[in-house]
């Protein structure tokens, strides 16, 4: 069903109801701004803004990584990211396989990394996050939080940054 939803079989006609996704390439915008007095750095994918399918992407995936080696201000140490960033590239690719999620955003705040989806089916990505703890198939500590927002209203707040 994904792959007619996200037009991997285009030889086949739609059927009634049906509709075609053409996903958009991912573009990237630094952002930087200060959350409690600390710095967050925040990698947004700006190509979303006016993605015209929001609502087939209708679930908020957070994941949130601890750092264990930080620097100032709570930023990672050049060895923490060498740890974590191999690990969230990974994580990555294996959230939207399929076409199942879009990459949001990715930010580094307060000894954290936070990184974002939109998905599609829920289960898909939570029986997979499960798997890697179950499986202790990470370096870090993380969990996960996810919510249907159908209006995309999580995500609002970084497409008014690009606005403004």
């Amino acid at each position: 069903m994904l792959g007619k939803l996200f037009g991997r079989k285009k030889e086949e006609p739609l059927k009634e109801n049906e509709v075609s996704v053409v996903l958009p390439e991912e573009s990237y915008t630094l952002m930087e701004w200060k959350e409690d007095s600390m710095p967050c750095i925040g990698m947004l994918n700006s190509a979303l803004i006016d993605f015209e399918h929001k609502q087939i992407f209708g679930w908020h995936l957070s994941v949130i990584i601890d750092f264990e080696e930080t620097i100032d201000n709570g930023m990672p140490s050049e060895e923490e990211r060498e740890i974590v960033d191999p690990f969230c590239d990974k994580l990555d690719e294996e959230i939207k396989a399929g076409g199942n999620a879009l990459f949001l955003v990715r930010e580094t705040w307060n000894k954290t990394r936070r990184l974002v989806w939109r998905v599609y089916d829920p289960e898909i990505a939570h029986q997979h996050l499960q798997y890697l703890v179950d499986h202790h198939r990470h370096p870090r500590p993380f969990d996960w939080c996810m919510e249907q927002d159908l209006e995309w209203g999580q995500a609002e707040w970084y497409f008014k940054q690009l606005r403004t």
